[in-house]
């Protein structure tokens, strides 16, 4: 029999065991119930505030965003652990970076007016639903019916000239906000429609003739104000918001430069890029011509049906050099749950290489696409393009970031930033070419093509919103200095400008990880911590600028007047 007193022992030990495993909490804040419950109110408002144009949405909102700056300046900072400071900090930049964002939105519409002069009577429709006041149907026919004479008349002022013609950019985001208005306009009307037979017998007709009035509206602004006819697809507009809002922009996302520094970091970068391809291009015997090199590895591509196999082993590739070398803790739920589909032709119109996350989609041409658009397609997906990037979509990257967001400092979702979410995922691209996880020349030079093209982001985006590069110019770079296919280069400009991401989007990926690179100098390379702990220490604290995982990390004493001065790239 065995002893009875090393039994117990070895019970209690293994239940030790099994409950030093469990996640330990992490430190609660005193904020944490503000934040959630302003972002809760937040979403009730969007949705029930849900005409874009309506003036009573944007008061409502500065209301909402003015009282909790009143209540964040009404708390004690001294008394705060250090912790709840940061958050006390993110919370009034999210909040002032709103006010400032609903000015901008003000202006843009007022700019916009000559040209969707009709816009409140379609809000204040809406605005009227939501309050569900009683309805008049036959008052409400007549302000359709004059409201689709209004819209007709709008359009003959531009056509006769009575009407200046107003600035390309401006009337491409009044496509964007007649398509809103109309979606605001159909919601109105099918929540009547049918269900009040008074509603219906006055406004049917009326309201098909406003909705054949802004279709025919919508089609003359693209294409005669914008200038884009309906099949074109290679015309790119954007909406640059200038050098002053650029700069407010940076302040806010605690980067303390101005945009040209940021171009000249960027140009820096670009030149380190060439220097490194010419020595690859020596490599692979191409001399200093490196965009010979580049072409030779853009004809190396897998044959159809086998991309997803090759994305797969590059995927656990990057999962085993990063357990192997201690570099960060995967946990095993992260490492088995993601996943892959294939990207629709559609999607890659846009997006003509990966996007990452839990799901890694991958481009690759189908049988649908044109010879012209299947060669570019597997030119530009190649096995060394992909493998410098597969990383970057999964672990350690985007998939591990969300996997570790959905699981700490959850509150502090409000705040995220791309300078901390695409800044990290580049980052590890600067951090496996020093280890030499990057070994032959054709693999080098396919992650030099994505690091100029990262550089050449900033360039060309910052050039673009500063009106000193046009989507054309930006698209030459991108085909002339990195290499791309024409058809992805205008894939890349046309997600860049279509309104789908802020202005500093595409500066953030390098830009962010620049910063988390002389982090990991300041931090690791100075023996303050391992390279593990470093890692999972800014997976824990959320998608927050990279100045406050800096302040957290170096516990740097704060103040409630915080402003960004963290220079971390040296331009002397």
């Amino acid at each position: 029999m065995k002893n009875p007193t090393i039994l117990l022992f070895c019970i209690f030990i293994g239940h030790f065991v099994a409950f030093a495993q469990i996640p330990v909490s992490e430190q609660s804040s005193r904020l944490r119930q503000a934040i959630e419950h302003y972002e809760q109110d937040r979403g009730a408002l969007n949705r029930w505030y849900s005409a874009e144009t309506s003036e009573a949405r944007r008061d409502r909102f500065r209301r909402l965003y003015s009282e909790r700056l009143a209540d964040l300046g009404r708390m004690d900072f001294a008394r705060l652990e250090h912790h709840e400071q940061v958050d006390h900090i993110l919370f009034q930049y999210h909040l002032r970076r709103e006010l400032q964002e609903l000015d901008r939105r003000a202006v843009q519409i007022e700019e916009m007016a000559a040209i969707i002069p009709f816009a409140r009577v379609i809000s204040d429709l809406e605005d009227q639903r939501r309050r569900l006041e009683a309805i008049n149907a036959e008052q409400t026919a007549a302000r359709l019916d004059a409201l689709a004479r209004q819209i007709g008349e709008t359009q003959k002022g531009f056509e006769s000239g009575g009407t200046d013609k107003p600035k390309r950019t401006v009337a491409y985001r009044a496509v964007r906000t007649i398509a809103s208005l109309r979606s605001t306009l159909r919601n109105w009307f099918n929540y009547h429609n049918g269900y009040d037979p008074q509603f219906s017998w006055w406004n049917k007709k009326p309201y098909e003739a406003v909705e054949q009035a802004l279709q025919k509206y919508s089609e003359y602004v693209s294409n005669r104000l914008v200038g884009i006819a309906p099949d074109d697809r290679t015309t790119i507009i954007g909406d640059p918001i200038g050098r002053e809002a650029l700069i407010n922009e940076l302040q806010f996302e605690m980067i303390p430069y101005t945009p040209e520094e940021l171009v000249e970091i960027a140009n820096r970068e670009f030149e380190w890029c060439q220097a490194e391809l010419r020595k690859a291009s020596r490599e692979m015997g191409f001399g200093d011509d490196y965009m010979k090199a580049i072409e030779a590895v853009k004809q190396k591509y897998v044959e159809p049906g086998k991309q997803p196999e090759l994305i797969r082993d590059f995927a656990l590739e990057a999962i085993d050099y990063v357990k192997k070398n201690d570099l960060l803790t995967v946990p095993k739920e992260a490492e088995e749950t993601w996943r892959m589909e294939m990207m629709s032709p559609e999607r890659q119109l846009v997006a003509p290489f990966f996007l990452g996350g839990e799901t890694i989609l991958v481009a690759y041409p189908t049988d649908t696409m044109t010879h012209e658009q299947k060669m570019m397609s597997l030119r530009g997906n190649n096995p060394h393009f992909a493998r410098a990037v597969t990383h970057h979509e999964l672990i350690p990257g985007h998939h591990m970031q969300q996997f570790m967001n959905r699981r700490y400092r959850t509150y502090r979702m409000p705040f995220r930033t791309p300078f901390w979410g695409e800044g990290w995922a580049l980052y590890w691209e600067f951090l496996l070419w020093d280890r030499g996880f990057v070994k032959t020349p054709e693999d080098k030079i396919g992650a030099l093509f994505w690091r100029s093209h990262r550089a050449a982001r900033i360039i060309f985006s910052l050039n673009f919103h500063l009106e000193k590069m046009t989507p054309q110019e930006c698209v030459d770079l991108l085909v002339d200095k990195v290499g791309h296919e024409r058809e992805n280069a205008l894939a890349e400009v046309r997600r860049s400008f279509s309104g789908d991401y802020g202005p500093l989007y595409q500066i953030a990926y390098m830009i962010g990880g620049l910063q988390f690179y002389q982090l990991h100098r300041d931090l690791v390379g100075n023996g303050k911590m391992t390279d593990r702990a470093f890692h999972d220490a800014i997976l824990k604290e959320g998608s927050i600028p990279v100045e406050m995982v800096r302040a957290i990390l170096t516990k740097q004493a704060l103040t409630p007047e915080h402003r960004p001065s963290w220079r971390f790239y040296s331009l002397r």
